[in-house]
C-alpha cells in the first residue's frame, strides 16, 4: 500500500509539472556593474493585458522577469491574480493603487495588499487642480503616514512614486522637500520614477544623494533625444518613452547612484506603444552598462 500510494504521488507531481508553464531560465538584466534586482511595472504591458492576461504573463516570464509590480489585477480577484503569477513564475513586489484608497479605505487598501503577498503598497498620483500647491503636499503627507503606519503593523512597507508635478518651488527648495520633510521614514518611503525627476528639471543623482536611505524602489525609464525638459505639468507623450541607453537620461550615473542610496527593487516601466519590443533592448542595456 505504501508504495502504491508513493507511485501515485509522484504520478500527481509529474502531472502537475507537465501542466504548469515552465519558469524562464535566463538571467536577464544584470551584469558586471548593474546587479539589480530588476522587475517589470506590468503596466507596460497594458495594451497587451486587455486582450490576453495569461498569454501576457507568459511574454513576461520568456523576457526572463522574475519580479514584478503591479498596477491593477485586470478584472480578476487579488488571490486569483497571485495564483496567476505564480504559475509563471512570477513575484509580486510591490503595487500601486490609487490615492483615493488611501485617503478614504486604507484598510482594504492592507487586505488587497496582502492579498496579493506584496512588500511594498503605494500610488503614484496625487489629485491636484492646476499647479500642485503646499496645501497638496501636506494633505497628502498626512495620508501617506496613516497608511503607512496601517500598512508596518502588516509587515508592507508604504510608497510615494515620484510624478513631476511636487518640484514647484517652495521656500528654498520644492513640494518634494516639503513631502520628504513631512513624511515619517519609518512609514513612508520613495519610488524614484528617474523621467518623472529629470522631465522636471531636476537632476536625479542629487536627490539620490540628498535623500539617500529614504530610496527604497526606482522606475527605469529613459527620455527620447530632443524632447524638452521643465514641465512640472506631470505629463508628456508616451511616445517619448524610449529603450533604456537610447535617450538623454544619464543612466549610468544614476544607477551608480541607486546602489550607494539604498535602493533596493528597479523595475522597468516603458509606457511606449513600442513597449513589448523595448523591454528586451532596456535588458540588454542594463547587462552591459557599466560607469
Amino acid at each position: 500500500m505504501k508504495t502504491l500510494i508513493t507511485t501515485l504521488a509522484l504520478a500527481v507531481s509529474v502531472v502537475t509539472m507537465l501542466a504548469a508553464p515552465a519558469k524562464s531560465s535566463k538571467q536577464v538584466g544584470i551584469g558586471p556593474y548593474f546587479k539589480g534586482p530588476v522587475g517589470l511595472q506590468l503596466y507596460s504591458l497594458r495594451n497587451e493585458f486587455a486582450r490576453d492576461v495569461e498569454g501576457t504573463l507568459a511574454r513576461v516570464r520568456d523576457y526572463g522577469f522574475q519580479y514584478v509590480e503591479l498596477a491593477g489585477t485586470y478584472q480578476r480577484k487579488e488571490s486569483r491574480f497571485r495564483e496567476m503569477l505564480s504559475q509563471y513564475g512570477l513575484v509580486p513586489i510591490a503595487g500601486h493603487f490609487s490615492y483615493e484608497m488611501f485617503r478614504d479605505k486604507p484598510a482594504e487598501v492592507v487586505a488587497q495588499a496582502k492579498e496579493l503577498g506584496l512588500k511594498y503598497a503605494g500610488v503614484a498620483w496625487i489629485p491636484h487642480q492646476g499647479d500642485f500647491t503646499e496645501n497638496d503636499a501636506r494633505a497628502a503627507a498626512a495620508v501617506f503616514n496613516r497608511a503607512g503606519e496601517l500598512l508596518r503593523k502588516e509587515g508592507i512597507r508604504f510608497f510615494y512614486h515620484t510624478h513631476g508635478y511636487e518640484f514647484q518651488k517652495y521656500k528654498d527648495g520644492t513640494l518634494f522637500d516639503l513631502l520628504m520633510s513631512e513624511t515619517k521614514p519609518e512609514f513612508v518611503t520613495f519610488e524614484m520614477d528617474i523621467l518623472w525627476v529629470y522631465f522636471p528639471g531636476q537632476d536625479p543623482v542629487a536627490l539620490l544623494k540628498k535623500y539617500s536611505g529614504r530610496w527604497e524602489l526606482m522606475h527605469l525609464k529613459d527620455l527620447k533625444k530632443g524632447v524638452a525638459t521643465g514641465s512640472l505639468s506631470g505629463h508628456t507623450d508616451v511616445t517619448n518613452d524610449v529603450a533604456l541607453g537610447t535617450g538623454q537620461i544619464p543612466l549610468p550615473a544614476i544607477l551608480k547612484a541607486a546602489k550607494k542610496a539604498g535602493v533596493l527593487y528597479y523595475f522597468i516601466e516603458d509606457e511606449s506603444p513600442s513597449a513589448a519590443t523595448q523591454i528586451p533592448q532596456s535588458l540588454k542595456f542594463l547587462e552591459s552598462v557599466k560607469w
